[in-house]
């Protein structure tokens, strides 16, 4: 466990946890209609951080409606895309200026490390803003030099515009909750859609602390609305028949609940889902990189991942040295509260998550898997967080659950393999298809892997890497869209094609 003190969050997160917490509809803070709350708790000791709105059906039915007015008649449709764009990239300055706010946020309400927070959640949040504001100017239709056999002779002009698609209900995780929801806000506003925005009901307060900035950064009322609550507000939203696209990041099981509940109007959907993600160590990689790489594709952010490397292929040459590796750098990582400077791991997100992975551990046990690392709650002291030691599996088979199953945790599953071909089957047997990483300083090797893995971002010699302008998404059931960079737009736009007859 980490020894360091936790420092007391900023006076400013003070104040906002201790503000009544409002939901945004229509440019206004409001309380639910039913005027309901629920706790949200700080995961590193489970005390309560404050509450917030407990949205319901009628409060997306509002959110909604605010939405498509917002679309149909406020002033929003007319800017240019120019004007779009500066809005867009005044709300990443506002961000930016407030990094250590919205980092605090993050750690206590996720519980993940403060260095993290820091680090990488709120800068990509602030980029990603900044990459889609200047890509408002960049949405481009074309035009199509036709031939129509039936009108010999006839001359035409046949272009295509990329329009919004309109009113966007987004359902956001608990893992990375701010750029999560960035992730999605992002191309959904610089494509001129307005949105009605859903975060987990474990970790909304980063999301809301947002919602106070889009009327200061100048954004007309009802653009961007903010609903929290359970799954029940989440359904009412993939269901409405007032919106036209609803996007979802989360798990594999309540993803083909959203497909259904998108059905009844037949909205577009994409889905960013569940993974079983596979790292990949060949004989000729550099074990030392290889080693640390590996150990953070599965150990960061407590293993909360949706691509998190939870299978690790080693070549049967190099096994029991990278393991041996990998299972010292898990038995040094510092776990302890997020705010805690020499944090190297925090807490699970719930309760509810830490006994989900623990109960995995117990599986793979009962199994007949074993441990190089324990993998059970750590001390006394830490008994009122959510914690979860590294966890590190060998002698694992293909039908055990911890194998074939995501467990969203800081476990991964270890085994030998022998060539290339055996070990590009393996790590496609898996109903996912989210990401891969390949540890190998021979290219030709690595573009073979690459090229026949059936996963949705192939890293090669990294993990985790991630970047506005690169796409991702995944194959299979991992969802299907992609998000972030211009394949993005496919998502919160649709092609009308005008044809013109020339006289």
């Amino acid at each position: 466990m980490t020894t360091a003190t936790a420092p007391q969050p900023l006076s400013a997160i003070k104040d906002f946890l201790a503000s009544p917490q409002k939901l945004l509809i229509d440019g206004k803070r409001v309380d639910s209609a039913s005027g309901d709350t629920f706790e949200v708790l700080d995961p590193s000791n489970n005390t309560v951080l404050t509450r917030v709105p407990k949205g319901e059906k009628a409060d997306i039915d509002r959110a909604v409606k605010s939405a498509r007015n917002a679309f149909k008649n406020g002033p929003w449709r007319k800017l240019t895309v120019s004007e779009r764009g500066k809005l867009i990239w005044k709300l990443a300055d506002l961000i930016e200026q407030r990094s250590e706010e919205f980092a605090q946020l993050e750690t206590l309400d996720n519980g993940k490390p403060l260095t993290i927070a820091r680090a990488a959640d709120v800068p990509l949040t602030v980029d990603n803003f900044r990459y889609y504001a200047g890509m408002a100017t960049k949405i481009h239709g074309e035009t199509i030099d036709i031939s129509v056999p039936y009108a010999p002779g006839a001359e035409f002009l046949d272009f295509t515009l990329r329009e919004p698609m309109g009113v966007v209900g987004q359902i956001i995780p608990w893992n990375f909750p701010l750029l999560m929801a960035t992730w999605k806000l992002g191309v959904a506003l610089a494509t001129g859609n307005c949105v009605v925005l859903k975060p987990a009901e474990q970790t909304p307060l980063s999301v809301l602390y947002l919602a106070g900035l889009f009327a200061e950064a100048g954004f007309p009322d009802g653009v961007v609305n903010i609903v929290t609550g359970f799954g029940d507000a989440g359904e009412a939203l993939a269901r409405h028949e007032e919106v036209d696209k609803v996007a979802f990041t989360g798990s594999t099981e309540v993803g083909h609940e959203i497909i259904k509940y998108s059905a009844a109007n037949l909205k577009r959907v994409s889905l960013e889902l569940g993974g079983k993600s596979p790292s990949i160590v060949f004989a000729d990689a550099d074990l030392d990189v290889a080693a640390q790489g590996v150990a953070g594709a599965i150990f960061f952010n407590q293993g909360q991942c949706c691509c998190a490397g939870s299978r690790l292929l080693v070549h049967e040459s190099i096994y029991e040295d990278l393991i041996g590796r990998v299972s010292a750098l898990a038995d040094n990582i510092k776990i302890g509260p997020g705010m805690c400077p020499d944090t190297d791991m925090g807490p699970m997100v719930s309760r509810e998550q830490q006994e989900r992975v623990l109960t995995y551990i117990r599986s793979g046990e009962q199994q007949g898997a074993t441990t190089r690392t324990s993998g059970k709650p750590l001390s006394r002291e830490m008994e009122s967080g959510c914690y979860v030691a590294p966890t590190v599996f060998e002698n694992v088979k293909p039908d055990m659950k911890i194998v074939a199953e995501e467990i969203f945790g800081p476990v991964v599953v270890a085994a030998p393999f022998e060539d290339l071909d055996s070990v590009i089957a393996r790590g496609n047997d898996t109903i996912y298809g989210l990401a891969a990483s390949v540890w190998t300083q021979d290219i030709n090797k690595a573009h073979k892997v690459a090229k026949g893995l059936k996963a949705g971002t192939v890293w090669v010699n990294c993990h985790n890497i991630f970047d506005a302008a690169a796409p991702f998404g995944g194959y299979k059931q991992s969802g299907f869209g992609r998000e972030m960079g211009i394949h993005a737009l496919e998502n919160y736009t649709q092609v009308k094609n005008v044809i013109i007859q020339l006289h």
